[in-house]
């Protein structure tokens, strides 16, 4: 009869133990993973990627922004539209860079004098 009273430690530690893991195994699957954004999200990022980089523009002394459209998707960033010197396009995407937020800059930018069709 000896033996049941250690039985029951045994047992009592195997518990304890079991529970731990399981407590352990339960703060993992709580634990919030980095959830991919909605669309929504999404969306909202892109448009506000594409404010900054507008802001930059129109910001970056020697280029006119009158006719420049920029697009955003996931920080690759589109510019298109027309300048009136291959100054500005240059100008235009180096600012683009160094926008926080911007991954790749594609220029689809043309030269076009000012007021000319």
């Amino acid at each position: 009869m000896k033996a049941f009273p250690a039985m029951k430690m045994i047992g009592g530690a195997l518990i304890v133990l079991a529970s731990l893991n399981a407590y352990a195994q339960s703060s993992e699957a709580e634990a919030p993973a980095a959830a991919a954004p909605t669309a929504k999200q999404t969306k909202a990022e892109n448009r506000a990627l594409q404010r900054k980089v507008r802001s930059t523009l129109s910001k970056t002394k020697g280029v006119s922004v009158a006719n420049i459209t920029v697009r955003a998707r996931g920080g690759d960033v589109t510019l298109a539209g027309s300048v009136p010197e291959q100054s500005q396009i240059d100008l235009a995407t180096q600012a683009t860079q160094g926008v926080p937020g911007v991954k790749s800059v594609k220029n689809a930018l043309t030269i076009r004098a000012e007021g000319g069709q």
